[in-house]
């Protein structure tokens, strides 16, 4: 018996998936291919195990100050900025722009960053 969804209810349930669905590609580049599993934990750079990103981090990855900003927001609205951290980033976004943040993470910033690119 099928199972009706709105499209728009299901892509915000399931983003993911939803954009399996429609055929958007999802792709981690291979470089290399290791049979041996001792040689493989010894080359796996462990420099980002465990790293959870900052309002800092995804800051970078923006173009934009509204883009910045939207993250910004994002983040407070969450619960996951203070009130009063989310106000000196505004400042800081206002003042000196996006990039006073650090230069921009391009894609795949963490495998290259971790020697996996």
């Amino acid at each position: 018996m099928p199972v009706e969804f709105d499209k728009k209810a299901f892509k915000k349930m399931f983003p993911h998936l939803s954009d399996e669905m429609e055929g958007k590609d999802g792709t981690v580049p291979i470089n290399a291919v290791r049979t041996d599993s001792d040689t493989a934990e010894q080359a796996f750079s462990d420099k980002f195990r465990h790293y959870e990103p900052t309002v800092i981090d995804f800051i970078r990855r923006c173009d934009t100050e509204t883009e910045a900003e939207a993250v910004i927001a994002f983040l407070e609205k969450r619960g996951e900025l203070t009130e009063d951290y989310a106000v000196k980033l505004r400042e800081q976004l206002k003042k000196e722009g996006v990039r006073s943040f650090g230069s921009k993470k391009e894609d795949n910033y963490y495998f290259r960053k971790g020697g996996l690119c």
